[in-house]
């Protein structure tokens, strides 16, 4: 059921960003990255309008992030 979620994730990720299917990142790849940009105890991974939304940790606080087509990674207010 993992990796279901994983391949729709990915599939959602692929389209949002107009990249071919081989370009497409994984759920954990995306947690990954995310990680990357100092985020801790990243969740809640899902699609919306918007772009892939996900619950993270940062300096101690709460904070919802958005990662749009372009895989820029922003925080909702």
């Amino acid at each position: 059921m993992r990796t279901s979620t994983i391949y729709q994730v990915a599939i959602i990720v692929t389209l949002a960003a107009g990249l071919a299917p081989s370009r497409a990142l994984t759920q954990d790849e995306l947690v990954a990255k995310i990680q990357a940009a100092g985020y801790s105890q990243v969740t809640d991974v899902k699609s919306t309008a918007e772009g892939i939304t996900a619950k993270a940790v940062k300096d101690g606080k709460p904070v919802t992030l958005v990662v749009d087509s372009s895989g820029q990674i922003k925080e909702r207010n």
